[in-house]
């Protein structure tokens, strides 16, 4: 009898200055890498390469955050999706869809959580039961209409 083990991707070793440099951008993603050298004691160049390992490795990423509301995305959901079947292949097709911007696997009542940003409701009707329902392999889902956000940080890790 063959059991696999599962195994975990090894975790990035991050040394205080590292952690120091992406706290910097996680409060400002347009901070200079001189700016940032002088808070955390290198040069920019030093600054600039650690920047660029970092974001090679995968740990690191710099996007701008937009305001869906301040975009005309008046609707925000978060749908848990119970699947019979494989998950991994239902999450494959949702990932496809324009409007989900965050999508996890799950352990728990619904096997994928999927958030969605979308106009109005209108877009969350058609979405839902046009496409999402429409996948082969989702059993259900459990719509969590967003009334209002109190808090979304991005500065896992650093503080």
């Amino acid at each position: 009898m063959i059991i696999e083990q599962r195994r975990m991707p090894p975790r990035p070793l991050l040394d205080d200055t590292s952690k120091a440099i992406i706290g910097q951008l996680q409060e400002d993603g347009r901070r200079s890498y001189a700016e940032i050298g002088r808070v955390v004691g290198l040069s920019e160049a030093a600054v600039r390469s650690r920047v660029q390992r970092l974001t090679d490795a995968g740990v690191l990423q710099i996007v701008a955050v937009t305001d869906p509301l301040q975009l005309g995305f008046s609707r925000q959901a978060m749908v848990g999706i119970t699947v019979a079947g494989d998950a991994t292949v239902v999450a494959e097709r949702l990932a496809e869809i324009p409007e989900v911007d965050y999508l996890v696997l799950t352990a728990g009542s619904v096997d994928i959580l999927a958030e969605v940003v979308c106009e109005d409701d209108d877009q969350l009707i058609e979405l839902l039961n046009k496409r999402i329902r429409a996948i082969e392999g989702v059993r259900s889902t459990e719509t969590f209409v967003y009334l209002r956000l109190r808090k979304q940080l991005y500065n896992w890790g650093t503080r």
